[in-house]
């Protein structure tokens, strides 16, 4: 028999309005005269329009809108007009109430940041995503009004924290998705906080072995850390407070996800990284002492403990592109372990954790514009309205998350670009037109070509040619999404007109062969020389790369082809459907496939070279079938964010017979004897087949990298424990072919 939910609706009364006061507690610092009347407004519709729905926990659904309205008030400190949006962001989405409802009430700029929240409906084709097209929208309405994003990310902060409810399939596809976009977008705001937790939250879900790990020691580490902190903060404060400086000082252990990154990076265990604490110095100081009593609070640190030269970060004098401001140096602590340590003023702070709505209520105190110049960075890239909606998301996102780079202009201005720019991305920064028409460039008087990877700090001349035009190979030189569009919808033009040449060349062949020229065996005559669409086809006719006689040996194929096409297309989710109904013979089949995880055709997938035992999911692709990867892949994050329709279930079936090929990465001090050692623990006691070993000594280092075939991942387990154990062996990772 089924438990049957017991629902106490007076309890639940109580406790909405329980939720309801404590959000307006919230949002008591920024409320004017008649606002809270606009909240109460809002507040009843949200409720009468979910009043029947429940999320997946079983609780009320207006407990969700409270929430994210909440976030917008304290974490991120937004305003009424954004509270009444997170009230009523999901109402057009998911009820009866339209969006002329919502302009009737409250207006019209309330009615279009509801509209940019309100996901589009409908089918896509089959190479974009509703994902992607989503996100598009969410930004175009973003150029007009930032609080678009702030309560978009405040609505995935609060799925992230209640995902314990929902299908594992549905939680690998939010998590990837938040870590590949709505974090770096958290970043880019100057959201800090936000940001940490979105990545923590994500890795919760994605790697839930390294994340419960990570946070089990950092908690036995905790009372050890406290007493560490207090003991290197004593003689800070002591001091500061004889200069006359006012400051907090506390050590914030840093996130999860930042310690997993490390560990990765480094390829060092838990115990090895160092800095898994900063300590944040924040002053009480007047706008106009600021980077004075910054760097004061810097030379009482420098002098208590001796400084990493390379390690420091000055972000007061050049802010970074989100208005983050900070002085950040890594000293050596009374144990002989590094520390970070991070000054800034209660100003900068607050810009730190709040970002842009922080920044927009410093504004007119700050010279620094950062913010704005990306948002017109980004309605550039929105106003190219031809780009693909994915191209568009990964060049995006590229320029999300890098760090960036100050170039000095000729006569001295600066710019900022994105970390590994080059010259051609400089030039493009500039001016459209000086993109086009550049040829080489000047980096500090020396000539360098269009390639160059530009320094910070760098000085660039750009030297142009009215012959240059763009051309294909530029799109590997440039990183910023600005070149990368411009570059796009140039050679697009030039595709144009060559295709058009193209067009009457094949006109007058077609007639000559007696063929119709009509959009029906345009696109037959594409189907037979696989080529993607019709302006290919013109393209290859003015090339040359198509001639009479190809078009004669299509003539002959005609008739097959004519057969072939009598069968109707299917669409999308047929395609994907009928690949999922391929089901397999031989009960020796390891991996079971689709929500009723049936054995179905599939291939592994060569980025991450899954084995029986890893956390696997299955990608439908267009040509190859089913692909199996790893969802700690490479490519996962991108993979469920763009192409979650695409996603299908698989799991391991029990097997011992089969063996499947993985990588080792073996690194130690070397010895006479190693590789023996080595290859005897493979061979002899694990009797695993090796296809490869390559061995690199670098003056008593051992370096080496083995091909091995195990049957899964308990296996591949043991077997590391086991090379661990030889004599002069230091690490051993598995690595990705």
């Amino acid at each position: 028999m089924k438990n049957t939910l017991v629902i106490d609706l007076e309890a639940e009364k109580k406790e909405i309005l329980k939720r309801y006061r404590a959000l307006l507690r919230a949002c008591k610092p920024t409320l004017q005269r008649g606002d809270k009347k606009e909240i109460r407004k809002a507040f009843d519709m949200a409720l009468e329009s979910h009043k029947n729905m429940r999320r997946k926990s079983g609780e009320p659904y207006i407990y969700h809108p409270i929430a994210v309205a909440q976030i917008a008030a304290e974490e991120i400190g937004l305003g009424t007009t954004s509270i009444v949006c997170a009230l009523l962001h999901d109402v057009v989405e998911d009820t009866d109430i339209t969006l002329e409802d919502i302009e009737r009430e409250f207006g019209k700029k309330t009615a279009k940041i509801i509209d940019g929240l309100t996901k589009i409906s409908g089918v896509f084709d089959y190479n974009s995503s509703l994902q992607a097209e989503n996100f598009r929208k969410m930004l175009l309405t973003l150029a007009d009004d930032v609080r678009v994003i702030l309560i978009k990310l405040a609505d995935r902060l609060h799925n992230m924290r209640t995902m314990d409810f929902m299908p594992r399939q549905k939680q690998l596809k939010i998590a990837s998705e938040t870590i590949y976009l709505y974090a770096p977008l958290a970043h880019r705001l100057g959201l800090y906080a936000i940001k940490s937790e979105l990545e923590d939250l994500s890795m919760k879900y994605l790697e839930p072995d390294t994340y419960k790990y990570i946070a089990t020691q950092l908690n036995e580490k905790k009372a050890e850390r406290n007493l560490f902190i207090k003991r290197f903060v004593e003689p800070i404060n002591e001091i500061l407070a004889e200069q006359g400086l006012v400051a907090d000082i506390f050590g914030r252990p840093k996130s999860i996800h930042s310690i997993w990154n490390k560990m990765k990076k480094k390829n060092i265990p838990f115990e090895e990284v160092y800095d898994l604490f900063a300590i944040r110095i924040i002053l009480d100081s007047p706008p106009e002492h600021e980077k004075a009593d910054c760097w004061k609070a810097y030379s009482i640190v420098t002098d208590l403990y001796r400084p990493n030269p390379d390690r420091l970060r000055d972000w007061v004098s050049s802010p970074k592109g989100n208005g983050y401001e900070s002085l950040h140096t890594t000293v050596m602590g009374p144990k002989g372990q590094w520390v970070e340590v991070q000054i800034r003023t209660q100003r900068m702070n607050e810009i730190a954790e709040k970002g842009f709505a922080a920044h927009w209520k410093y504004k007119e105190s700050s010279n620094d514009n950062g913010l704005d110049q990306w948002i017109m960075k980004v309605r550039e890239m929105l106003n190219n309205p031809e780009a693909n909606a994915l191209d568009f998301l990964d060049d995006f996102k590229m320029n999300l998350f890098s760090d960036e780079i100050f170039i000095f202009t000729p006569k001295g201005a600066l710019l900022q670009l994105p970390l590994g720019a080059t010259a051609l991305d400089f030039a493009f920064e500039i001016h459209t037109d000086v993109g086009a028409k550049c040829i080489g460039a000047k980096v500090n008087h020396k000539l360098v070509p269009l390639s160059h990877k530009l320094q910070n700090g760098d000085q660039v001349e750009i030297i142009t040619s009215g012959k240059q035009v763009p051309k294909e190979d530029w799109l590997n030189i440039v990183v910023t999404a600005k070149a990368k569009s411009k570059i796009k919808s140039s050679l697009k033009e030039e595709k144009r007109k060559i295709a058009e040449q193209g067009k009457e060349i094949l006109e007058r062949k077609l007639k000559s062969l007696k063929i119709t020229y009509n959009t029906d065996n345009l696109n037959k005559l594409s189907y037979f020389f696989k080529l993607p669409s019709t302006q290919e086809l013109f393209i290859s006719i003015a090339n040359g790369k198509i001639e009479l006689k190809d078009l004669k040996d299509y003539l002959a194929a005609e008739k097959e082809i004519e057969n072939r096409s009598g069968t109707p297309e299917k669409n999308d989710h047929q395609q994907i459907e009928a690949l999922l109904s391929k089901v397999k013979g031989p009960e020796s089949d390891i991996l079971l496939i689709g929500e009723d995880l049936q054995k179905i055709d599939y291939n592994l997938a060569a980025c991450c070279n899954p084995i029986p035992g890893d956390d696997v999911f299955g990608f439908v692709t267009v040509s190859e079938g089913i692909k199996i990867h790893r969802t700690n892949c490479p490519n996962a994050a991108q993979l469920m964010a763009n192409y979650g329709y695409r996603i299908v279930k698989a799991k391991w079936n029990r097997q011992k017979e089969l063996t499947f090929l993985t990588g080792l990465h073996i690194i130690g001090i070397d010895d006479v004897g190693l590789i023996n050692n080595i290859t005897k623990v493979i061979s002899n006691d694990f009797k695993v087949n090796m296809r490869s070993i390559t061995v690199d000594t670098d003056n008593g280092i051992f370096d080496g990298s083995i091909m091995i075939y195990v049957n899964d991942k308990e296996h591949l387990d043991k077997l590391i424990e086991n090379l661990l154990e030889v004599r002069g062996v230091t690490g051993v990772t598995r690595f990705d072919a």
